[in-house]
């Protein structure tokens, strides 16, 4: 069974050209080609999206350009999660405004809140709008997680009905073991490729993925072999992309995908300060595992 967005998101990079402004055509042109890859979603604006360099007028236009390019049968799901409740509220409320489908909140990061904060800060947002929203879980870039128990409450709340796990297997498994014993339909879904397989089986809708911009189709074939009780083919695809994985992340997000997409001959760009371009290095093992895992030849 698929999650209410569907089985496949990528969380997409936004392009930019040459002179690092936000390449909207591009956006579109890159959107349409990853939903003929087989992604059943999006999400704009995430940390893969480059969001915290973005301004809120560029995620707005954004958000309208790739929703107009995908057309109503495609989610389009709108990072619009920060450290202040208000911001948050006032970029979620364009969003919805925007035509989104969904809101992408993350924890807040840097000033720790307490999980009564955590939980007052989601509903709020949650108060404030009117779209399903997926929480996103990301502790290694946050500085905090949040907790089993505040997943389980806010999972009460109507159109919070998804949740996004960059997290070990553990956690995750404590949080699907809560949600088995319950009747909530909070779904949750794989915040890193690597991480796919092993939280589908414990309950996992999908992913929001990284590797969906290069390999959207061996992705999805993977997530279809395991829904429909072909565990080891599944496996055979996670252990043939697990390389692809790896090195996406071999310097920080997005640079090692952006320079794949190049490869590809996909809008992608630069990226923006205070991010930098990958060593010669990192990206040298970036084309080699393209060619390794079949995605160039």
């Amino acid at each position: 069974m698929s999650g209410h967005l569907g089985r496949l998101l990528t969380a997409m990079i936004t392009p930019f050209d040459e002179a690092g402004e936000v390449d909207y055509e591009g956006a579109k042109s890159l959107a349409k080609q990853l939903v003929a890859d087989g992604n059943d979603g999006l999400v704009i604006c995430g940390t893969t999206g480059e969001a915290p360099t973005l301004t809120s007028e560029e995620k707005v236009e954004l958000w309208k350009a790739v929703k107009a390019a995908v057309g109503s049968d495609v989610p389009v799901v709108a990072g619009t999660g920060s450290y202040c409740t208000r911001s948050t509220i006032a970029l979620s409320q364009k969003a919805q405004e925007a035509g989104a489908d969904g809101l992408l909140l993350v924890a807040p990061y840097y000033n720790k809140p307490s999980a009564q904060g955590l939980l007052k800060h989601f509903t709020a947002v949650h108060d404030a709008t009117e779209i399903p929203i997926m929480l996103y879980n990301i502790p290694g870039r946050t500085g905090i997680e949040i907790p089993t128990e505040v997943l389980f409450e806010l999972a009460k709340l109507p159109r919070i009905q998804s949740v996004k796990q960059s997290l070990p297997i553990d956690p995750v498994s404590r949080l699907e073991s809560r949600l088995a014993e319950s009747e909530s339909q909070l779904d949750t879904y794989s915040g890193d490729d690597s991480q796919t397989l092993p939280q589908l089986a414990v309950g996992g809708k999908g992913v929001v993925s990284v590797a969906g911009h290069v390999a959207a189709p061996q992705i999805k074939e993977m997530l279809n072999h395991f829904f429909e009780g072909r565990v080891s083919e599944a496996a055979s695809i996670h252990r043939k992309l697990f390389p692809l994985f790896e090195v996406l992340f071999v310097t920080s997000n997005p640079v090692p995908v952006k320079y794949a997409l190049k490869l590809m001959g996909r809008p992608s760009g630069p990226v923006r300060l205070p991010l930098a371009e990958g060593s010669l290095e990192d990206l040298a093992k970036v084309e080699k595992v393209l060619y390794q895992v079949g995605i160039l030849s």
